[in-house]
């Protein structure tokens, strides 16, 4: 469903911070979708916090510029009605019974310069309840370069490989929660290097031995 201005009400207004409720039968994936809160932009200002109670989720969201939505925390367990207290010393409580769940993914170390036409070894581990993961290489502009891998978690880790994409520099490689692209680690930067077992000439023709075969790389 899209946004809803109605659902979207002031808990707490200052000149600098604003405290909103938002209640809706989205979905907390929904909800923190790019350009949801677009029609409220002239309502949001930067450092904003919008306390979302979606269909699956409680969570507490930040507010970035444009109306952006930040990853914020989320609130593990049924959805009871909440309960908000304002008074005019611009203070407010809140109580849910609720306990917080911590999602990270930690992804193991790359070499700097891959070879080209071999493959590239993706090992990371997994905390919170993160079931698949995606697996994905991005050029040095951020974008996707495919394929892009989903790979069941097992006991906590996740191992695959990715085939080396063209000879290039800048490449990262992104592992992301299948269902929360929020939940993602980044690697350093990588560079694909040419296949160099064979020495070539200037001209790119192979060098070659006496009996006709090429010379290989020592």
């Amino acid at each position: 469903m899209p946004f809803a201005p109605t659902a979207l009400t002031p808990v707490f207004q200052s000149q600098s911070f604003s405290l909103w409720h938002y209640r809706s039968t989205d979905t907390r994936d929904q909800i923190t979708t790019v350009g949801y809160f677009a029609p409220a932009r002239t309502q949001l200002r930067v450092g904003d916090v919008i306390i979302a109670q979606a269909s699956d989720a409680l969570s507490i969201l930040p507010v970035r510029s444009n109306a952006t939505i930040g990853t914020g925390v989320n609130l593990d367990g049924a959805i009871a009605p909440i309960a908000l207290t304002r008074t005019v010393a611009k203070s407010f409580q809140f109580v849910q019974q609720a306990s917080a769940v911590v999602t990270t993914i930690i992804l193991a170390p790359l070499l700097a310069g891959l070879i080209a036409g071999t493959s590239i070894p993706v090992s990371a581990q997994v905390l919170g309840p993160i079931s698949q993961v995606v697996v994905s290489i991005r050029d040095a502009q951020g974008q996707l370069v495919p394929p892009a891998q989903i790979v069941d978690v097992s006991q906590g880790y996740v191992t695959t490989t990715l085939p080396t994409p063209p000879v290039g520099t800048g490449y990262r490689l992104r592992v992301e929660d299948a269902g929360d692209s929020g939940v993602a680690a980044i690697s350093s930067s990588f560079n694909i290097l040419p296949d160099l077992r064979l020495i070539l000439t200037e001209a790119g023709v192979k060098l070659l031995q006496e009996d006709g075969s090429a010379i290989a790389q020592g």
